[in-house]
């Protein structure tokens, strides 16, 4: 297995694709979160997601709570799978890893056609956030708060136990990150965010258009942190009518 092999999962590989879609997941979040949008764009669209390590099938690796150490690996990773014109999908914490990752490809002159940043505020809305820091009560709290986990694990306390390293890990990533000033990007950004959402506001998430020169859009949806599972036939719409327009580079 390649390095490559190691960070990115390919649920339906499709040699007819015209694009491919890089998705970065939530705190917490594994590749299997995007296998629904892979098969909803196949074959048009190729998604390749991303598998972060100490999850999984990764589980035994050491976790990168690092979100800059973590950009630069999947950008290596990414600039070493694509093979033609691509995009990147992230949500949440998963949302500032793909603004990153396209800052560090931009650098290396390989241009995405766009980033879509979902349920996140732009980089330089900065909040003091502490999560990381709560005992395991009170990280599940948040997760209860948030309704993104699966429910079913709330449940398991086994399976809980498990996972929460990784979120805790995610957390202190994202909570950690301080943005560094730097040329906008080129690529332009489509945001997509729920009108209740409490981690981001409408003018946190509006500020993402200040992030580029190359063109900027707002998306707002009924629901919360993770309106997208609410939603997923309208975001997908989107990416499929973005990822289908004329490449302008």
């Amino acid at each position: 297995m390649t390095d490559t092999d190691v960070w990115i999962r390919r649920y339906f590989p499709s040699t007819e694709a015209t694009v491919q879609l890089i998705c970065l997941p939530h705190a917490g979040g594994s590749a299997p979160f995007y296998r629904p949008v892979a098969q909803a764009l196949s074959p048009r669209v190729e998604v390749l997601a991303v598998q972060y390590p100490g999850r999984q099938d990764r589980r035994n690796e050491p976790m990168i709570d690092d979100l800059g150490v973590l950009a630069d690996r999947v950008s290596e990773a990414v600039a070493a799978c694509v093979d033609r014109p691509f995009a990147l999908f992230g949500h949440s914490m998963g949302a500032t890893l793909a603004f990153e990752v396209a800052a560090r490809l931009e650098r290396r002159q390989r241009y995405p056609l766009r980033v879509f940043a979902s349920g996140r505020r732009a980089p330089s809305m900065r909040r003091d956030e502490r999560v990381h820091e709560r005992d395991d009560d009170g990280v599940v709290r948040e997760l209860r708060t948030l309704s993104g986990t699966d429910q079913r694990v709330f449940g398991d306390e086994e399976l809980l136990r498990m996972v929460l390293p990784a979120i805790r890990n995610d957390y202190r990533a994202a909570e950690t990150y301080r943005y560094t000033p730097g040329p906008p990007l080129r690529a332009p950004i489509t945001a997509l965010t729920g009108d209740s959402d409490p981690k981001a506001s409408h003018e946190e998430v509006a500020a993402w258009g200040t992030h580029t020169d190359g063109g900027f859009e707002l998306h707002t949806y009924p629901g919360g942190h993770f309106y997208l599972l609410d939603h997923t036939a309208d975001v997908l719409r989107v990416i499929d009518d973005r990822l289908g327009e004329p490449a302008l580079r």
